[in-house]
Protein backbone atom coordinates (compact mmCIF):
# COMPACT_ATOMS: atom_id res chain seq x y z
CA UNK A 1 0.00 0.00 0.00
CA UNK A 2 1.71 3.36 -0.80
CA UNK A 3 1.59 5.99 1.94
CA UNK A 4 -1.06 8.90 1.58
CA UNK A 5 1.42 11.34 -0.25
CA UNK A 6 1.99 8.92 -2.87
CA UNK A 7 -1.13 9.84 -4.80
CA UNK A 8 -0.53 12.57 -7.70
CA UNK A 9 -2.60 15.46 -7.44
CA UNK A 10 -4.09 16.62 -10.85
CA UNK A 11 -2.36 19.79 -9.46
CA UNK A 12 0.85 18.41 -9.19
CA UNK A 13 3.01 18.15 -12.28
CA UNK A 14 4.07 14.32 -13.34
CA UNK A 15 8.46 14.27 -13.42
CA UNK A 16 7.73 13.67 -17.39
CA UNK A 17 5.67 17.01 -17.34
CA UNK A 18 8.21 19.13 -15.10
CA UNK A 19 11.23 17.46 -17.78
CA UNK A 20 9.44 18.40 -20.95
CA UNK A 21 8.29 22.12 -19.72
CA UNK A 22 11.38 22.91 -17.63
CA UNK A 23 9.66 23.24 -14.76
CA UNK A 24 8.13 26.49 -15.85
CA UNK A 25 4.62 25.51 -15.14
CA UNK A 26 5.82 24.92 -11.80
CA UNK A 27 6.02 28.26 -10.92
CA UNK A 28 3.30 29.80 -13.50
CA UNK A 29 0.56 27.57 -12.52
CA UNK A 30 0.72 27.20 -8.54
CA UNK A 31 -0.12 24.28 -7.24
CA UNK A 32 -2.35 25.76 -4.35
CA UNK A 33 -1.86 29.51 -4.16
CA UNK A 34 -4.81 31.33 -3.93
CA UNK A 35 -5.14 34.96 -2.83
CA UNK A 36 -7.49 34.80 -0.21
CA UNK A 37 -5.14 31.10 1.22
CA UNK A 38 -3.70 31.40 4.84
CA UNK A 39 0.06 30.50 4.20
CA UNK A 40 0.86 26.91 4.87
CA UNK A 41 4.30 26.74 7.18
CA UNK A 42 6.72 23.69 6.03
CA UNK A 43 9.32 23.40 8.77
CA UNK A 44 12.98 22.36 6.89
CA UNK A 45 15.69 20.58 8.51
CA UNK A 46 19.11 21.01 6.56
CA UNK A 47 22.06 22.56 6.00
CA UNK A 48 22.54 26.63 6.01
CA UNK A 49 21.38 28.00 3.25
CA UNK A 50 18.77 25.60 1.50
CA UNK A 51 15.58 27.82 3.22
CA UNK A 52 16.67 30.94 2.20
CA UNK A 53 15.29 33.20 -0.37
CA UNK A 54 17.12 32.13 -3.43
CA UNK A 55 16.40 28.45 -3.00
CA UNK A 56 12.97 28.61 -2.15
CA UNK A 57 11.37 32.18 -2.67
CA UNK A 58 9.80 31.40 -6.23
CA UNK A 59 8.48 28.51 -4.94
CA UNK A 60 7.13 29.83 -1.89
CA UNK A 61 5.58 32.79 -3.84
CA UNK A 62 4.13 30.67 -6.09
CA UNK A 63 2.65 27.87 -3.78
CA UNK A 64 1.67 30.58 -1.30
CA UNK A 65 3.97 28.26 1.41
CA UNK A 66 6.70 29.43 3.68
CA UNK A 67 9.56 27.34 4.92
CA UNK A 68 10.47 27.41 8.21
CA UNK A 69 14.61 26.43 7.86
CA UNK A 70 16.56 24.82 11.33
CA UNK A 71 19.87 24.91 10.19
CA UNK A 72 22.71 21.90 11.36
CA UNK A 73 26.19 21.16 10.79
CA UNK A 74 26.55 17.14 10.47
CA UNK A 75 24.81 14.44 10.02
CA UNK A 76 25.30 13.50 13.42
CA UNK A 77 23.69 16.62 14.87
CA UNK A 78 20.99 16.52 12.71
CA UNK A 79 19.92 12.77 13.84
CA UNK A 80 20.18 14.52 17.23
CA UNK A 81 18.10 17.34 16.92
CA UNK A 82 15.12 15.10 15.32
CA UNK A 83 15.23 12.28 18.42
CA UNK A 84 15.07 15.57 20.74
CA UNK A 85 12.36 16.99 18.86
CA UNK A 86 8.66 15.43 19.08
CA UNK A 87 7.34 13.33 15.66
CA UNK A 88 6.20 15.28 13.10
CA UNK A 89 8.70 18.49 13.96
CA UNK A 90 9.91 18.44 10.50
CA UNK A 91 7.76 18.21 7.26
CA UNK A 92 10.90 18.30 5.11
CA UNK A 93 14.72 17.11 5.73
CA UNK A 94 17.53 17.65 3.58
CA UNK A 95 20.37 14.94 5.37
CA UNK A 96 23.65 13.83 3.75
CA UNK A 97 23.35 10.95 1.52
CA UNK A 98 25.47 8.34 4.46
CA UNK A 99 23.01 9.19 7.43
CA UNK A 100 19.26 7.97 5.06
CA UNK A 101 19.65 4.54 6.39
CA UNK A 102 19.70 5.67 9.67
CA UNK A 103 16.88 7.95 9.17
CA UNK A 104 14.90 5.11 8.03
CA UNK A 105 16.00 2.73 10.88
CA UNK A 106 14.61 5.19 13.25
CA UNK A 107 11.63 5.56 11.34
CA UNK A 108 11.82 9.45 11.10
CA UNK A 109 11.02 9.69 7.57
CA UNK A 110 7.72 8.69 5.09
CA UNK A 111 8.26 5.95 1.93
CA UNK A 112 8.44 8.22 -1.30
CA UNK A 113 6.99 6.85 -4.43
CA UNK A 114 10.08 6.74 -6.95
CA UNK A 115 6.79 7.76 -10.60
CA UNK A 116 7.20 11.00 -8.85
CA UNK A 117 10.92 11.61 -9.62
CA UNK A 118 13.06 11.97 -13.12
CA UNK A 119 15.53 8.70 -12.71
CA UNK A 120 15.29 8.68 -16.46
CA UNK A 121 17.16 11.55 -16.44
CA UNK A 122 20.16 11.34 -13.77
CA UNK A 123 23.40 12.18 -15.38
CA UNK A 124 24.72 8.90 -13.75
CA UNK A 125 23.23 5.49 -13.40
CA UNK A 126 24.99 5.56 -9.56
CA UNK A 127 22.42 8.02 -8.78
CA UNK A 128 19.51 6.01 -9.67
CA UNK A 129 19.49 3.43 -7.17
CA UNK A 130 22.19 5.58 -4.76
CA UNK A 131 23.02 3.63 -1.55
CA UNK A 132 20.67 4.03 1.43
CA UNK A 133 18.13 6.02 -0.30
CA UNK A 134 16.44 2.23 -0.96
CA UNK A 135 15.49 -0.40 1.70
CA UNK A 136 13.38 -3.60 -0.08
CA UNK A 137 12.83 -1.61 -3.23
CA UNK A 138 11.11 0.92 -1.77
CA UNK A 139 12.30 5.01 -2.12
CA UNK A 140 12.91 7.18 1.23
CA UNK A 141 15.30 9.63 -0.16
CA UNK A 142 15.46 11.65 -2.87
CA UNK A 143 19.26 12.76 -4.15
CA UNK A 144 18.69 15.98 -5.08
CA UNK A 145 22.55 17.60 -5.77
CA UNK A 146 26.02 17.02 -5.02
CA UNK A 147 30.01 18.02 -4.43
CA UNK A 148 33.43 16.93 -4.44
CA UNK A 149 35.37 17.33 -1.70
CA UNK A 150 39.55 17.36 -2.03
CA UNK A 151 42.59 20.04 -1.51
CA UNK A 152 41.14 23.50 -0.83
CA UNK A 153 43.80 25.48 -0.64
CA UNK A 154 44.76 29.68 -1.36
CA UNK A 155 46.76 29.68 -4.79
CA UNK A 156 49.75 32.05 -3.89
CA UNK A 157 50.44 29.63 -1.12
CA UNK A 158 50.76 26.54 -3.13
CA UNK A 159 50.84 25.44 -6.58
CA UNK A 160 48.30 23.66 -8.47
CA UNK A 161 51.31 20.38 -8.65
CA UNK A 162 51.52 20.49 -4.87
CA UNK A 163 47.95 20.83 -4.30
CA UNK A 164 47.76 17.78 -6.60
CA UNK A 165 48.27 15.41 -3.05
CA UNK A 166 47.19 14.91 0.20
CA UNK A 167 50.92 16.14 1.03
CA UNK A 168 50.18 19.63 0.39
CA UNK A 169 48.89 20.08 4.11
CA UNK A 170 52.38 19.43 5.48
CA UNK A 171 53.76 22.44 3.67
CA UNK A 172 56.40 23.86 5.77
CA UNK A 173 55.23 27.35 5.10
CA UNK A 174 51.85 26.49 5.85
CA UNK A 175 52.43 25.17 9.78
CA UNK A 176 49.86 27.31 11.75
CA UNK A 177 47.81 27.52 8.32
CA UNK A 178 45.64 24.41 7.68
CA UNK A 179 42.21 24.79 8.95
CA UNK A 180 39.67 21.83 9.24
CA UNK A 181 36.40 22.02 8.30
CA UNK A 182 35.09 20.86 12.30
CA UNK A 183 33.20 17.72 11.58
CA UNK A 184 35.65 14.01 11.28
CA UNK A 185 33.93 12.13 8.62
CA UNK A 186 35.23 14.05 5.74
CA UNK A 187 38.60 14.85 6.67
CA UNK A 188 39.27 11.46 8.49
CA UNK A 189 37.74 10.41 5.24
CA UNK A 190 40.66 11.99 3.34
CA UNK A 191 43.42 11.03 5.70
CA UNK A 192 42.55 7.45 4.88
CA UNK A 193 42.55 8.29 0.96
CA UNK A 194 46.14 9.69 1.41
CA UNK A 195 47.19 6.27 3.45
CA UNK A 196 46.26 4.86 0.02
CA UNK A 197 43.05 3.01 0.87
CA UNK A 198 41.05 4.12 -2.35
CA UNK A 199 37.67 2.72 -2.48
CA UNK A 200 38.32 1.00 0.62
CA UNK A 201 38.74 4.28 2.67
CA UNK A 202 35.76 4.04 5.14
CA UNK A 203 36.21 0.29 6.19
CA UNK A 204 39.47 -0.07 7.89
CA UNK A 205 40.58 -3.12 10.08
CA UNK A 206 42.31 -2.50 12.93
CA UNK A 207 45.12 -1.45 11.82
CA UNK A 208 44.15 0.70 8.75
CA UNK A 209 42.33 2.53 11.39
CA UNK A 210 45.29 3.10 13.88
CA UNK A 211 47.33 4.15 10.61
CA UNK A 212 44.65 6.87 10.00
CA UNK A 213 44.84 7.97 13.22
CA UNK A 214 48.91 8.46 13.40
CA UNK A 215 48.16 10.07 9.70
CA UNK A 216 46.16 12.60 10.96
CA UNK A 217 47.74 13.30 14.44
CA UNK A 218 51.10 13.99 12.10
CA UNK A 219 49.20 16.44 10.63
CA UNK A 220 48.45 18.62 14.26
CA UNK A 221 51.24 21.00 13.98
CA UNK A 222 50.06 22.01 11.22
CA UNK A 223 46.76 22.73 12.07
CA UNK A 224 45.78 26.60 13.15
CA UNK A 225 42.02 25.76 13.76
CA UNK A 226 38.59 24.46 14.05
CA UNK A 227 36.23 26.01 12.44
CA UNK A 228 32.21 26.22 11.46
CA UNK A 229 30.82 26.97 8.14
CA UNK A 230 31.75 30.75 9.07
CA UNK A 231 34.89 30.56 10.51
CA UNK A 232 36.11 28.21 7.07
CA UNK A 233 34.87 31.13 4.51
CA UNK A 234 36.83 33.84 6.71
CA UNK A 235 39.03 31.74 7.67
CA UNK A 236 40.12 31.47 3.56
CA UNK A 237 38.74 34.37 2.83
CA UNK A 238 40.94 36.75 4.99
CA UNK A 239 43.96 34.51 4.22
CA UNK A 240 44.13 33.67 7.72
CA UNK A 241 44.20 29.78 6.56
CA UNK A 242 46.17 28.87 3.36
CA UNK A 243 44.90 25.38 3.50
CA UNK A 244 41.32 23.73 4.42
CA UNK A 245 41.10 20.18 4.97
CA UNK A 246 37.49 18.55 5.02
CA UNK A 247 36.02 20.97 2.76
CA UNK A 248 36.06 21.44 -1.56
CA UNK A 249 33.74 23.73 -4.04
CA UNK A 250 31.39 23.99 -1.71
CA UNK A 251 33.14 26.52 0.36
CA UNK A 252 35.86 27.45 -2.24
CA UNK A 253 33.61 27.95 -5.07
CA UNK A 254 31.74 31.34 -3.14
CA UNK A 255 34.95 32.61 -2.82
CA UNK A 256 35.62 31.84 -6.21
CA UNK A 257 32.59 33.73 -7.48
CA UNK A 258 34.07 36.89 -5.65
CA UNK A 259 37.62 36.72 -7.13
CA UNK A 260 39.50 35.66 -3.86
CA UNK A 261 42.81 33.26 -5.00
CA UNK A 262 41.49 30.14 -3.97
CA UNK A 263 40.48 26.79 -5.38
CA UNK A 264 39.86 23.19 -5.11
CA UNK A 265 41.08 20.47 -6.60
CA UNK A 266 40.62 16.13 -6.80
CA UNK A 267 44.10 15.15 -5.43
CA UNK A 268 45.64 11.86 -6.92
CA UNK A 269 44.68 10.21 -4.24
CA UNK A 270 41.12 10.61 -4.50
CA UNK A 271 38.31 12.49 -3.76
CA UNK A 272 34.98 11.87 -1.62
CA UNK A 273 31.39 13.05 -3.05
CA UNK A 274 29.06 14.42 -0.18
CA UNK A 275 25.51 13.81 -1.81
CA UNK A 276 22.28 15.80 -0.66
CA UNK A 277 18.77 14.16 -0.62
CA UNK A 278 15.41 15.04 0.55
CA UNK A 279 13.16 12.89 2.67
CA UNK A 280 9.84 13.72 3.94
CA UNK A 281 8.97 13.83 7.52
CA UNK A 282 7.39 11.04 9.10
CA UNK A 283 3.26 11.54 9.83
CA UNK A 284 3.89 15.41 8.11
CA UNK A 285 0.47 16.41 7.00
CA UNK A 286 2.21 18.63 4.23
CA UNK A 287 3.64 15.55 2.06
CA UNK A 288 1.73 16.38 -0.82
CA UNK A 289 3.31 20.27 -1.10
CA UNK A 290 6.60 18.28 0.06
CA UNK A 291 6.54 16.00 -3.00
CA UNK A 292 6.18 18.46 -5.24
CA UNK A 293 9.09 21.14 -3.78
CA UNK A 294 11.51 17.76 -4.37
CA UNK A 295 10.23 17.92 -7.84
CA UNK A 296 11.04 21.23 -8.23
CA UNK A 297 14.48 20.86 -6.50
CA UNK A 298 15.09 18.59 -9.70
CA UNK A 299 13.37 20.63 -12.33
CA UNK A 300 16.01 22.38 -14.57
CA UNK A 301 15.02 25.38 -12.68
CA UNK A 302 15.42 23.90 -9.33
CA UNK A 303 18.76 22.40 -10.68
CA UNK A 304 20.25 25.74 -11.52
CA UNK A 305 19.23 27.53 -8.73
CA UNK A 306 20.71 24.77 -6.86
CA UNK A 307 24.33 25.54 -8.64
CA UNK A 308 24.28 28.60 -8.05
CA UNK A 309 22.89 28.38 -4.46
CA UNK A 310 24.31 31.77 -2.57
CA UNK A 311 25.55 29.64 0.21
CA UNK A 312 27.26 27.34 -1.40
CA UNK A 313 27.34 25.66 -4.66
CA UNK A 314 26.21 21.88 -5.75
CA UNK A 315 26.85 20.29 -8.62
CA UNK A 316 23.57 19.48 -10.97
CA UNK A 317 22.69 15.56 -10.96
CA UNK A 318 20.19 15.38 -14.44
CA UNK A 319 20.76 15.66 -17.41
CA UNK A 320 18.14 18.52 -18.05
CA UNK A 321 19.98 21.10 -15.11
CA UNK A 322 23.22 20.41 -16.26
CA UNK A 323 21.81 21.94 -19.78
CA UNK A 324 19.94 24.49 -18.16
CA UNK A 325 22.78 25.25 -16.68
CA UNK A 326 25.29 25.56 -19.56
CA UNK A 327 22.68 27.86 -21.57
CA UNK A 328 21.22 30.03 -18.35
CA UNK A 329 25.13 30.07 -16.62
CA UNK A 330 27.93 29.21 -18.74
CA UNK A 331 30.58 30.81 -16.53
CA UNK A 332 29.07 28.98 -13.51
CA UNK A 333 29.18 26.04 -15.60
CA UNK A 334 32.81 26.29 -16.63
CA UNK A 335 34.28 27.40 -13.59
CA UNK A 336 32.87 24.42 -11.81
CA UNK A 337 33.69 22.24 -14.91
CA UNK A 338 30.19 20.93 -15.34
CA UNK A 339 30.24 20.36 -18.69
CA UNK A 340 31.58 17.13 -20.55
CA UNK A 341 35.27 17.04 -21.97
CA UNK A 342 36.48 19.19 -19.08
CA UNK A 343 39.54 17.54 -17.18
CA UNK A 344 37.38 17.81 -13.90
CA UNK A 345 33.68 16.88 -15.07
CA UNK A 346 32.06 15.72 -12.06
CA UNK A 347 30.77 12.54 -14.02
CA UNK A 348 34.06 11.68 -15.44
CA UNK A 349 35.84 12.27 -12.25
CA UNK A 350 33.29 9.15 -10.87
CA UNK A 351 33.64 7.01 -14.34
CA UNK A 352 37.46 7.37 -13.41
CA UNK A 353 37.03 5.87 -9.98
CA UNK A 354 38.98 9.23 -8.59
CA UNK A 355 35.56 9.79 -6.18
CA UNK A 356 33.91 7.92 -3.44
CA UNK A 357 30.80 8.17 -2.09
CA UNK A 358 31.03 9.60 1.60
CA UNK A 359 29.95 6.63 3.99
CA UNK A 360 29.67 5.83 7.77
CA UNK A 361 32.58 3.78 9.13
CA UNK A 362 32.22 0.21 8.40
CA UNK A 363 34.39 -1.44 11.06
CA UNK A 364 33.69 1.21 13.75
CA UNK A 365 31.44 3.18 15.32
CA UNK A 366 30.29 6.83 14.72
CA UNK A 367 31.05 7.55 17.94
CA UNK A 368 34.93 6.04 17.86
CA UNK A 369 35.71 8.23 14.66
CA UNK A 370 33.88 11.31 17.07
CA UNK A 371 36.03 10.46 20.18
CA UNK A 372 39.26 10.45 17.93
CA UNK A 373 38.41 13.95 16.50
CA UNK A 374 37.73 15.05 19.96
CA UNK A 375 41.00 13.53 21.17
CA UNK A 376 42.48 15.29 17.81
CA UNK A 377 41.53 18.52 18.73
CA UNK A 378 42.64 18.61 21.96
CA UNK A 379 45.94 17.07 21.02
Amino acid sequence: MKPKHMKSSPLTPTRRDLLRIGGGIALSAPFVGRAWASTTEINMLAWYGHGESDMVGAFEEANNVKFVPKYYAGGDNMLALIAQSPPGTYDIILSDAEFVQQLNAAEYIEELNPADYPFDDMLHEDFTKFPGHWADDKLYSMMVRGGHLGVSYNTTAASAEEAASYDVFWKESMQGKVGHFDWHLPSLGMMSLKNGNGAGLWDLDEAAWAAVQDTTLSLRPQVGGFFDYGGTFNGLKNGEMLAMCGIGDWITGVLERDGAPVASTIPNEGGIQFTESYSIGKDSDKADICTSFIQYMLSPEGQVKSAQMVAYPGFCITKAGRAALIEQDPKEAKRSHQMEGMANDPIALINDGRIHYRDLPQQQSLEDWNDFWSEYKNA
